[in-house]
């Protein structure tokens, strides 16, 4: 298995404001600000939620204030066993620290003097109805996709069979004729020339195209063209994870290329290892029903199926049966039957 790293500029968002937070999450984490605006100019630097029970007991040795800080059934009803005085030095016990802003879930009622308290600090409060771990969830997704590292890749991205099959290549190689002539034959094109690439998780790659160059494409010759306008909003996708890399590079006799596919080769973009495919390109070779078959074959591979590793079975099974059958004079010795 050989593997190599594609050289790419990585782009890592470093912070978000908690006022863009809320603008952007609001309606799918029903958040509801309780205090205003205040605190909406606080930046948060990491992806990761926190929950303050600890904290709130005392021990802030390992508390990680710089996170959302997320207020559950927990840690309302540990609150809610204090007596007054208790509470509210709990409560500053994590005010002291420099917390992008505090979340409250599953509809729990917060007392006016913690908002209070946390607006003196100029910390946003707010609540929303989901219940903690649903909220955590769509808060948590939203915020590996804002600091999920990205770049950008010169290539063509096509939705092949449910597969995503981005084409790399040296510029003028056909990039672009390939990516119209599938979506030609009913496929759908992601992302043409430039395509904006984020890893998502620890091995998963989501390409999409930039908002300005949407869906349109450059062929040589002709110009620009608007492939949703031309052959229909099926044509297109916004986003699809890359599944598979096929780079196009011009015929070299002197290169070795696989023949039978047993030995995988690997690209790594940002981090994540993706299948690779080098595919010469020869006057005369159908490169789109290739790109065809090779989202096919990956579709097999997913379901266990790999017809380069059933094919030398069949051909190692056969070449130990020749060996046991033995010579052809064995085989006329054992039709003698006198």
């Amino acid at each position: 298995m050989a593997s190599r790293v594609w050289e790419t500029k990585e782009i890592r968002r470093k912070d978000i404001s908690v006022g863009e937070l809320y603008k952007l999450a609001h309606e799918k984490a029903k958040l509801r600000p309780v205090n205003g605006d205040v605190g909406f100019g606080r930046l948060i630097n990491d992806k990761n939620i926190h929950r303050p029970g600890l904290a709130l007991a005392g021990f802030v040795d390992l508390f990680t204030y710089n996170r959302v800080q997320i207020f559950g059934n927990t840690e309302v009803q540990f609150l809610s066993s204090l007596k007054e005085e208790d509470r509210h030095r709990a409560f500053q016990t994590i005010l002291q620290f420099e917390i992008p802003c505090m979340v409250f879930t599953d509809r729990n009622e917060i007392e006016q003097e913690l908002i209070d308290a946390a607006s003196e600090r100029g910390i946003s409060v707010f609540s929303t109805t989901l219940e903690t771990t649903r909220f955590v969830y769509i808060l948590g997704e939203f915020l590996d996709e804002i600091f999920a590292p990205s770049t950008v890749v010169h290539g063509s991205l096509v939705d092949v069979y449910g597969i995503g099959l981005l084409f790399l290549g040296r510029s003028g190689i056909g990039k672009s004729e390939i990516a119209l002539d599938l979506v030609e034959r009913g496929h759908r094109l992601v992302a043409d020339d430039a395509v904006q690439v984020d890893r998502q998780g620890e091995d998963i790659l989501i390409g999409k195209s930039s908002k300005i160059a949407q869906h349109f494409m450059e062929v040589r010759g002709m110009g620009v063209i608007d492939v949703r306008s031309v052959f229909g909003i099926r044509a297109v996708r916004k986003r699809k994870r890359i599944e598979v890399v096929v780079e196009l590079e011009e015929w070299d006799p002197n290169q070795d290329y696989t023949r039978t596919g047993l030995d995988h080769e690997y690209i790594s973009i940002l981090g994540a290892e993706v299948p690779l495919i080098k595919l010469p390109i020869l006057p005369g070779k159908n490169i789109t029903v290739i790109a065809e078959v090779i989202a096919l074959n990956h579709l097999l591979r997913s379901y266990d199926y790999d017809a380069a590793e059933v094919f030398n079975k069949i051909l190692m099974d056969a070449i130990k049966k020749k060996k046991k059958e033995g010579t052809i004079a064995n085989r006329y010795f054992e039709r003698d039957f006198e």
